[in-house]
């Protein structure tokens, strides 16, 4: 009997040592296993440091310089615009943002695509001038407002999807709107006022997007 009152009263001792800390655990994520407030953060940031290079880029030398100078500053510029870009599609397709479903998520594919493509033509035509005047370079200029189109339509997409919220809901399409304000005012006022109206879109719309995010990643977290 004394031995089994031993055992019993063994097997009952509450241990006072800690837990030891796991060191196997990463950043942490959202409720359904979204990106962390970290990469929300990084990703954003990414977003408004593209879109304020070629911002200040574009009011120095505008979209259509007519100089070597202008024309390398303009172009790589806009690459760090469309890298920025890429963070923010690679935001949105992580938070699910224009909804769960397969077409809603086949719109970042195409995007993606587009987007490659523009990419391709910009860092040709900052570092091939030979290429400049050539068929297959003007083809892929076209990918250029497409890119663009289709970012307008995912902007669209998130505000009616509703999976982001506050401020983040529309401001999107804020950003996005951007192809679709200025090259109306460039095809009716020229150049001069289209410099000034992108550039300044540019600064509205895109910078401010990323700042926002940023600030309240919350806001684009998914609750699942």
């Amino acid at each position: 009997m004394t031995q089994i009152a031993s055992t019993q009263e063994s097997s009952t001792h509450v241990s006072t040592t800690p837990a030891r800390a796991r060191t196997d655990v990463g950043a942490p994520v959202s409720a359904a296993g979204g990106p962390s407030t970290a990469t929300v953060r990084r990703l954003a940031l990414g977003l408004s440091a593209g879109a304020f290079t070629w911002a200040v880029g574009s009011f120095a030398y505008g979209f259509a310089p007519t100089n070597e100078t202008g024309v390398k500053i303009s172009d790589l510029t806009g690459l760090a615009f469309q890298l920025g870009l890429w963070s923010l599609l690679t935001l949105q397709r992580r938070t699910r943002a224009t909804g769960v479903t397969r077409a809603a998520r086949a719109m970042f594919l195409v995007e993606h695509v587009l987007l490659t493509l523009a990419m391709a033509w910009t860092l040709v035509h900052a570092l091939v001038p030979a290429a400049r005047g050539t068929l297959w370079l003007g083809v892929l200029d076209l990918f250029w407002p497409l890119s663009m189109m289709g970012m307008f339509v995912i902007g669209v997409k998130i505000a009616l999807a509703g999976r982001w919220r506050g401020a983040a809901r529309v401001w999107p399409l804020v950003a996005e709107s951007w192809v679709v304000v200025t090259l109306p005012v460039l095809a009716v006022f020229g150049h001069q006022a289209g410099d000034l109206v992108g550039s300044s879109h540019l600064l509205v719309g895109y910078t401010t997007l990323g700042l926002l995010v940023a600030a309240r990643p919350a806001l684009v977290l998914d609750r699942g």
